[in-house]
């Protein structure tokens, strides 16, 4: 039923209401170093799976969340540089240390990435071991030097410390990020995202951002979950709300999810540049389309059924872009851009 979610909602919209509700809530997940193994370890296989056979020298994370886990997962198979996006400080340095020990012990037994700890993590794994055509016994054993990992923990401690990020910096932490110049244009290998996308309120000029950090021949990887997120009582609940009744499902959250189905998110990637190359959809039974909501009822079928998406594409064209703040709470500026192909 809608009324519940609608008295909550009214309720959070009392000033100082939202604060005490939301004070030190977390977001689940990324404290916990083996969540962030296997999260990290399905995006680098699934990317070698679809071509991209070789280990990104720098990777960037939008919404890392709790702790820099799966960054520093990536670290620890060879990329040397890190960029964490996020809109909400949730990680610490002391956090970020306990996990990273963690993380380091995973990839010495050479653990395989779990499907039963985490049974609803996205995308499903064809086989489940450690992938060891791609970290071989030679490269564990220069990855997990001591002197390497002395590296990562000084990077940590540095990005806590909230210190401007130095040339030797394995890691920059930026939050809150509002603008594309955070990363210098064509500097990174590979973008990621785990459950993230649908909370980004502009969608348009963040997947423009993510074409202007790739390097011409860069991927991103993206877990996006097109569910209601705790808003309904129905996977597809979000959908059935009007404008007014989503603004006091919403409350005073600067953020909450965007409500935007399967094929905005494969129209953006297109129209910024890139070019698909693995889709993993979770199809669910059609609902009744008269459940929906002024402009959701006219939704595809198919936009109806997916309740989640793993997407990895390829940049295919450079997008030059100008004015480029973007989300960072409920206000942003839209990008003008000019297209090079």
């Amino acid at each position: 039923m809608k009324i519940k979610y609608l008295l909550k909602g009214l309720l959070k919209s009392v000033p100082g209401v939202e604060y005490v509700y939301n004070f030190h809530k977390e977001t689940g997940g990324t404290d916990n170093a083996s969540y962030c193994y296997t999260v990290w370890m399905r995006h680098l296989m699934m990317a070698w799976e679809n071509g991209y056979q070789r280990i990104p020298a720098s990777i960037a994370e939008l919404g890392p969340g709790d702790s820099l886990g799966i960054g520093l997962s990536a670290l620890l198979t060879g990329a040397e540089k890190y960029y964490a996006l996020d809109v909400i400080r949730y990680s610490n340095t002391e956090r970020n240390l306990l996990v990273f020990e963690e993380l380091v012990k995973l990839f010495k037994a050479k653990a395989a990435p779990s499907d039963t700890e985490f049974p609803n993590m996205r995308p499903k794994l064809p086989q489940l071991h450690f992938p060891a055509h791609i970290l071989t016994d030679e490269k564990l054993e220069k990855l997990l030097d001591e002197k390497r990992l002395d590296r990562i923990r000084s990077s940590i401690r540095a990005c806590g410390q909230g210190q401007p990020l130095q040339e030797d910096s394995m890691i920059l932490y930026e939050v809150p990020w509002t603008d594309a110049s955070v990363i210098r244009q064509e500097s990174v290998d590979m973008i990621i995202s785990q459950a993230v996308l649908q909370h980004v309120n502009d969608l348009p000029g963040t997947y423009r951002s993510m074409n202007a950090w790739l390097k011409k021949d860069g991927i991103m990887s993206h877990n996006i979950d097109l569910k209601s997120m705790g808003s309904s009582d129905h996977w597809y609940g979000h959908w059935t709300y009007s404008e007014l009744e989503w603004k006091i499902v919403k409350g005073r959250k600067k953020y909450l999810i965007n409500r935007e189905p399967y094929s905005v998110h494969m129209r953006l990637a297109d129209e910024s540049g890139f070019k698909v190359v693995k889709e993993i959809k979770d199809i669910q039974a059609l609902p009744d389309r008269n459940q929906f909501s002024g402009q959701y009822r006219k939704m595809k079928e198919e936009d109806m059924t997916i309740s989640s998406l793993f997407m990895q594409a390829v940049k295919t064209r450079l997008l030059i872009l100008f004015n480029c703040i973007v989300f960072a709470g409920e206000h942003y500026n839209v990008y003008s851009l000019s297209t090079i192909v």
